[in-house]
């Protein structure tokens, strides 16, 4: 039988709930806590949820004895601050994307899971899900070649508010560390860390980067395209331009995951996923299949690959002038 391990959910939010659900199919996954400013909010959530208990603080919730594993779904800007009192309480962290606003505190995170020897993971969808499992295996088998060009977008239209968390620059609001992250994961796991990045930005009325573009160019003669929008209702995909044939990814929201795999001089073919609990539930497995093994960082979602894409997005942040308030570049 293998050991439950006792949640806690830091920022109790719509994030928050989607990664419960998930958490929930998992058989040695115990809903013990939450942890939230608004101790009404905390109570919420873990009446609706079925959580054991209930903070009004997050220093609470990180200082509960009970709690083993910590799961941080608050707005970008507090990932820093988070993670690390969670880590001083020796709390295991999963920490939503983006881990955190810039390279700087990335490395500060890291650093503090290495001073407690403290499991740490960047909480990144993709890697757990079959689309992308499915991919790697037809790029790895050789029948496509080598890589040309990658293409990969997400945009989507929310509703304008300037103080939600997607418009407001002191959350770390804009496109790129929302949305535009998972092309740059994309371009990252199937090509690699770009040698040079050109990059541009539309600004919202918020100051706020609504909409980024972004060119990788590689050492290999690959290149890749980067493209994030909250002005544009593109979805989400990613093309993979090869020398024998095309590659194509796309998904729902978090669902609906489709593999398109076109030969030259052969039809088409599409392979279709749809996993349960929209696929978070792999992220809560793979950070207590590491627990289990005593491993303080998960080899799906190295750390290393946190910091490639951390310097990637500040690289880009660079390049297009995109600043958060009191945040170095």
């Amino acid at each position: 039988m293998k050991k439950k391990y006792n949640w806690g959910i830091l920022a109790p939010g719509k994030m928050a709930a989607k990664f419960t659900n998930g958490l929930k199919t998992v058989e040695n996954a115990t809903l013990y806590a939450t942890g939230s400013r608004d101790k009404a909010r905390a109570e919420k959530f873990a009446i609706e949820h079925g959580f054991r208990k209930s903070y009004g603080s997050y220093e609470e919730l990180a200082a509960d004895p009970g709690v083993e594993i910590v799961y941080i779904a608050s707005p970008h800007s507090h990932h820093h601050d988070q993670a690390i009192l969670c880590l001083k309480n020796k709390k295991a962290v999963l920490c939503e994307k983006a881990f955190a606003l810039n390279t700087r505190q990335a490395g500060e995170m890291i650093a503090e899971a290495k001073k407690h020897n403290v499991f740490l993971m960047e909480a990144l969808w993709p890697p757990f899900q079959p689309f992308y499992h499915k991919a790697h295996e037809i790029l790895d088998s050789g029948i496509l070649g080598r890589i040309i060009h990658l293409h990969a977008y997400f945009s989507f239209i929310p509703p304008f508010d300037p103080a939600d968390r997607k418009f407001n620059t002191s959350l770390g609001g804009g496109s790129l560390l929302d949305i535009g992250i998972y092309p740059v994961i994309d371009a990252l796991s199937f090509i690699g860390v770009p040698d040079e990045i050109k990059a541009c930005a539309l600004f919202g009325e918020t100051g706020a980067e609504e909409s980024v573009s972004a060119l990788f160019r590689y050492d290999n003669g690959a290149m890749a395209t980067i493209y994030s929008s909250f002005k544009t209702n593109v979805g989400i995909g990613c093309d993979l331009i090869c020398e024998k044939g095309n590659l194509t990814l796309s998904r729902g929201r978090d669902m609906n995951q489709r593999v398109i795999l076109g030969l030259h001089g052969k039809e088409k073919e599409t392979i279709v996923f749809n996993p349960p609990a929209l696929g978070y539930h792999w992220e809560a497995e793979e950070v207590m299949n590491c627990l289990d093994n005593n491993l303080v960082e998960s080899p799906v979602v190295p750390l290393s690959f946190s910091l490639d894409l951390i310097k990637t997005l500040d690289r880009i942040r660079h390049e297009a002038g995109i600043i958060f308030p009191g945040v170095d570049m």
